[in-house]
């Protein structure tokens, strides 16, 4: 059984790599591969494209919202990963706007694309299937904040003498993958948690917070000091700035209890 897991792994990973080149030779001269989410919401929402002036939706874009709008995202995922790549194969043979999973507001700003039937294989959409099921998600472990155990986070806080930032969440709460695809992803983000914090996040559907901690919303932000004091327990999901503000009042926070 271990054997064809690891069979299955590889061969999703050669589809990745074979996915990748592909869609660039086939997608990238209109689809953009990564802009964050918070600079094309303000191009669509507040610029109607022209701050980008982008030719289609991004790649992030379309690995997000076929997982979303298509088939079971909280079933099997090799099933899911079959209706993705049904619907974007039939979609690029057969290209209707009525069967597209854009936001209006996204749509409205491209024309319908031109059939690639003929153009590209469906063994090679398979392959550009694979790498588009799994974008957004390897961006986000790529570009986000990395995230540790507690235990390891603690040994890291007191030598580093930084504050613990444990965010209480879970694999299916809509609002925490708001905050990983939208917040944890910028740069700004990033880096003011290097800078201070070690991160941690626990899944509270799969495990228990450490020290006896409780939450009664996800996502939560739990801010601890080095001795294990809890610093803050703030629930919800967090504009960019509003979050930043937050870090900042942590730290204020931690150096008053000293």
């Amino acid at each position: 059984m271990k054997i064809l897991e690891l069979l299955l792994i590889m061969m999703l990973s050669l589809w990745a790599n074979d996915g990748k080149v592909l869609f660039t030779k086939h997608c990238a001269s209109c689809h953009t591969p990564f802009i964050p989410m918070l600079k094309l919401k303000e191009n669509f929402l507040d610029h109607n494209n022209s701050l980008l002036k982008l030719k289609a939706p991004t790649l992030n874009q379309l690995s997000y919202r076929l997982k979303q709008r298509i088939g079971d995202p909280k079933g099997d995922e090799e099933l899911h990963r079959m209706e993705v790549s049904a619907f974007m194969s039939d979609y690029v043979y057969n290209p209707d706007k009525d069967k597209s999973v854009c936001l209006e507001e996204v749509l409205s700003q491209f024309k319908t694309m031109p059939s690639l039937k003929g153009k590209v294989s469906e063994e090679e959409l398979e392959s550009i299937g694979e790498y588009l099921y799994d974008f957004e998600k390897e961006v986000v472990k790529a570009k986000g904040v990395k995230f540790e155990g507690f235990k390891a986070a603690l040994q890291r806080a007191k030598k580093e003498n930084k504050l613990i930032m444990i965010e209480s969440m879970t694999s299916t709460c809509h609002f925490c993958r708001k905050m990983e695809r939208e917040v944890m992803i910028e740069p700004q983000v990033v880096e003011a948690i290097e800078k201070d914090f070690i991160p941690v996040a626990i899944d509270v559907n799969k495990h228990s917070l450490p020290l006896g901690l409780k939450v009664e919303a996800t996502p939560s932000f739990i801010f601890i000091d080095t001795h294990k004091n809890i610093i803050m327990n703030i629930p919800g999901a967090w504009a960019k700035n509003d979050f930043l503000e937050l870090l900042k009042e942590a730290k204020s926070h931690s150096k008053d209890r000293k």
